[in-house]
């Protein structure tokens, strides 16, 4: 069997559901993500404009690297809400993809290394300077939608990628029959569908109106334009992918990931809990990314979109108790959006008009 195969084999062996090889150059996507980027979609993801230079030529994160061995692992499962409403992502219900898709990549690479088919290699589960999408729809992996993700006709968008580059030059694969022939046509469903209009056309997402980016990679104040818009989501969006026709006969394969204790918490927890406590709750989860302080946040606009009891009394409490002024800020705002009828909420909120931190007394002045 020659290297081509035998990397591929491997690949597939070590439980990849996707797998496929791409050139290590420059990704299609290059002059599009250029644009993207001098537009300002990327918000503040500052070191997607520093690693520009990487990203466009990927060849300087592996000296004498020459092919991509692109993969992708399925986590389709069914909608996760949380104990007393909110949802997350589903990618976010079980354990770290991080860590599974790594270790995969890790032991495949020390089995490559040990058959001699390499010599050297990196490693990058989404973390990396790479347009991975790019590079997994060249090899194959898929197609690039209309919400900028990657799709197949099986797996649908709920797939994880992950790269492997290699210090030997492998024919690129080519798209299977059922992906070179799919498309997402004239289907329009993720751009109506977005309740904040982050699709801005076919391929291009703004981050800044985006509720993923948003409820993860946001650290500071969310707009209040977009808090309503929302809804219910607690950590990250799954809209554009629920509403995707390729989507919906994917497998169920929840049991991959399993469920981590911290998703069958009540969000008023991550407001009531404090910073050091809820670290360890979420350690394995991916609800790690965004800290205790944008997990306290984003449970308050969840809070005052879906009003309950419970979340009254954690909103109080955050008013009139929490040390960050940026989770006091957002609590304003949900009680008076959810609870501004209750005596409680309205003596609360003529407090937060005198709060130290002048944007939450602006905040509560702009509520009431």
């Amino acid at each position: 069997m020659e290297t081509r195969e035998q990397v591929l084999e491997m690949a597939r062996e070590a439980g990849f559901d996707l797998v496929g090889l791409a050139p290590l150059a420059r990704p299609r996507a290059g002059t599009r993500f250029e644009g993207w980027l001098e537009a300002g979609r990327h918000a503040d993801m500052g070191w997607l404009a520093r690693n520009r230079p990487r990203i466009l030529d990927p060849r300087s994160l592996l000296p004498g690297g020459k092919t991509i061995l692109c993969v992708g692992l399925g986590h389709s499962r069914a909608a996760v809400e949380l104990p007393g409403g909110g949802r997350v992502a589903r990618y976010a219900a079980g354990r770290d993809y991080h860590n599974l898709v790594g270790s995969r990549l890790r032991r495949l690479a020390r089995r490559l290394e040990a058959e001699g088919l390499i010599k050297s290699h990196r490693r990058v589960v989404d973390a990396g300077p790479l347009l991975e999408r790019s590079h997994a729809a060249e090899a194959g992996l898929g197609f690039e939608s209309k919400a900028a993700n990657l799709l197949h006709p099986a797996f649908g968008p709920w797939f994880f990628l992950g790269e492997l580059l290699l210090d030997v030059e492998l024919a690129p694969t080519a798209a299977p029959g059922r992906v070179a022939a799919a498309s997402c046509g004239s289907c329009r469903a993720c751009i109506d569908a977005c309740p904040t209009g982050a699709i801005e056309s076919p391929g291009v997402v703004d981050s800044r109106r985006c509720i993923s980016y948003q409820t993860i990679e946001n650290r500071g104040v969310i707009p209040r334009e977009l808090r309503g818009e929302i809804g219910e989501w607690a950590f990250g969006c799954d809209i554009c992918s629920e509403v995707c026709p390729w989507g919906r006969r994917a497998p169920n394969l929840a049991e991959r990931f399993g469920i981590h204790p911290e998703v069958e918490s009540d969000p008023v927890s991550w407001i009531e809990t404090g910073a050091e406590e809820l670290a360890a709750r979420r350690v394995g989860s991916p609800l790690q990314r965004a800290r205790r302080e944008g997990l306290a946040r984003n449970a308050a606009i969840v809070l005052g979109n879906r009003p309950r009891e419970e979340g009254l009394r954690a909103l109080l409490h955050a008013v009139e108790g929490e040390e960050s002024a940026m989770v006091r800020r957002h609590a304003v705002w949900a009680l008076a959006r959810g609870y501004g009828e209750e005596r409680r909420a309205r003596v609360a909120l003529g407090r937060a008009e005198r709060d130290p931190d002048p944007a939450v007394a602006a905040e509560a002045r702009a509520s009431t």
